[in-house]
């Protein structure tokens, strides 16, 4: 958020950031499964990383000139709460530590409620209660699993893509995200 704050301080003077902290108890089942869905289906099986993930970005990122992340939640977690946005070796150093870390001293769901609450969805929001409320006018804990696919849908990249003016292509990744949720099932949740 700071980072975000101080980079949008000299383009306009009018930024300002939509933030409010839930415990992942009032965030709705279906926004915790959207995100695993589409961030990191191995989420609950994994120690930080998934390295087949990271293999396979890897090698797309090499013949594309379309970049491909393979973070984890974890990984995500660290980087948007200790360190910085951007791709440098310097950065996915620090972020090694940092996510075994916070694998050691905290369980998946308090990773995963940290997520939702510092991730960014759009520009000057951050954490799912406030773009719910943003988006939605309603509580994070009463979000449809149409509305959570779609707010998951954008987290790539929440400047670029748009919940409430959805592209093709975010729509068509809202779809997809339906039915990863639909295949992995509430009981995944349990296995937190």
């Amino acid at each position: 958020m700071l980072q975000q704050k101080i980079a949008n301080f000299s383009v306009a003077n009018n930024y300002s950031i939509q933030y409010q902290w839930v415990p992942l108890e009032k965030i709705s089942w279906q926004m915790q499964l959207a995100v695993i869905a589409a961030e990191d289906q191995l989420f609950a099986q994994h120690h930080g990383f998934d390295w087949n993930s990271i293999e396979k970005a890897i090698l797309h990122n090499q013949q594309s000139s379309r970049t491909r992340g393979g973070s984890s939640i974890s990984q995500q977690t660290a980087k948007n709460l200790y360190l910085w946005h951007g791709q440098s070796w310097l950065r996915k150093g620090l972020e090694i530590p940092v996510t075994l870390s916070l694998e050691l001293l905290w369980n998946k769901k308090r990773i995963l409620e940290v997520y939702l609450n510092i991730a960014e969805f759009g520009r000057g929001i951050f954490g799912v209660e406030a773009t719910s409320q943003h988006y939605f006018k309603k509580s994070a804990q009463y979000l449809t699993q149409q509305e959570a696919a779609l707010l998951a849908a954008i987290l790539p990249n929440p400047i670029i893509f748009k919940a409430n003016n959805p592209s093709a292509y975010t729509k068509r990744k809202q779809k997809w995200i339906m039915q990863q949720m639909n295949n992995l099932g509430k009981s995944y949740l349990n296995n937190l």
